[in-house]
């Protein structure tokens, strides 16, 4: 019996699987006690005027209104109160606490892989140290895939060309099922991993195991200069091209009047559309490496501009 109880409801093991668990049973509880109340209600009136017994069918000559709008107005203020409760935690689900370790993930038919900010990779699994937040910035290669972990109460589709995030802090060391959730293909159901929930030091020891050559910064840089990036984007270029350093997280002026931020898929927008949002004042002359790099090149470059970024505001 405990086994079956805890294969329909996992262990608690983020801090989101408080939150999620108690709107679960509050709308479980709040709907059992409506369907048991018309229920018996309904019985109720099926046993007193059942065919045959002496009772007064007379329609009632007094109105109801008193009643009718005690039953509209409780059950309406009622589930309003559990959408406002349940839109906090979507809310809270949705915006990661900052300092938050970013790690990369992409979907495959029919994998997952994932990078750490040190360069470290995984396929189908990742580890993590418990009690600190933890962003997933995804994307996928092919189809839309979905990154769940049911002990996380955590679940977000990984869709091609964008980028989507989830975060999640671990409270509980342990191992936890990660599936792909969203139907992807023929292997869909072999689509699983784990993650790894571990103490402090323990995830110290891990990260010591295996010597990791360059970070997923050094990678970037690396990518910057070898696909040429840096001979039109540097600031001695003689090719009219945008500054980058200094600009994630900033608004850009656009060709078309509008204006953008420059976040993560700006960035990767650039690189492999770069005719989708073109900055004001430029030209529409940078070519797609779009089908030329892989999707963890693209993630490499971004980060290594979000790096520049974070260079420059702390030398200020």
């Amino acid at each position: 019996m405990r086994q079956l109880f805890s294969f329909i409801f996992p262990d608690q093991a983020s801090n989101l699987a408080p939150s999620v668990d108690a709107i679960f049973f509050a709308l479980v509880v709040l709907c059992s006690v409506i369907t048991l109340l018309v229920f018996v209600v309904a019985l109720f009136f099926c046993v007193r005027f059942r065919r045959g017994s002496k009772v007064d069918r007379t329609p009632p000559k007094g109105g109801t209104l008193r009643f009718e709008i005690a039953w509209t107005l409780i059950p309406f203020f009622v589930f309003c109160g559990l959408f406002f409760w349940a839109a906090d935690v979507y809310f809270a689900m949705s915006r990661p606490p900052g300092g938050a370790t970013e790690i990369h993930v992409v979907g495959k038919q029919w994998m997952w892989k994932i990078q750490h900010p040190d360069g470290r990779r995984e396929i189908n699994e990742l580890h993590v140290p418990v009690g600190r937040p933890v962003q997933l910035i995804m994307t996928s290669e092919d189809v839309i895939h979905d990154f769940f972990v049911p002990a996380f109460r955590a679940k977000q589709d990984v869709v091609p060309g964008r980028y989507t995030t989830e975060w999640f802090t671990p409270t509980k060391p342990g191992r936890y099922h990660l599936f792909c959730s969203q139907y992807c293909g023929t292997n869909h159901s072999t689509m699983v991993g784990w993650v790894y929930v571990m103490e402090p030091a323990e995830h110290a020891r891990w990260l010591n195991q295996v010597a990791v050559s360059e970070s997923l910064v050094a990678e970037g840089e690396r990518h910057f200069h070898s696909r040429g990036c840096s001979g039109c984007h540097a600031p001695n270029s003689q090719i009219h091209a945008p500054l980058l350093e200094g600009i994630y997280g900033k608004p850009v002026p656009l060709s078309d009047g509008t204006i953008v931020i420059a976040d993560e898929q700006y960035l990767r927008d650039s690189i492999l559309l770069p005719n989708k949002q073109v900055a004001a004042g430029y030209e529409p002359i940078m070519p797609t490496f779009q089908g030329r790099i892989s999707e963890e090149e693209v993630n490499a470059i971004v980060a290594y501009l979000k790096h520049l970024t974070d260079s420059e505001r702390s030398q200020q």
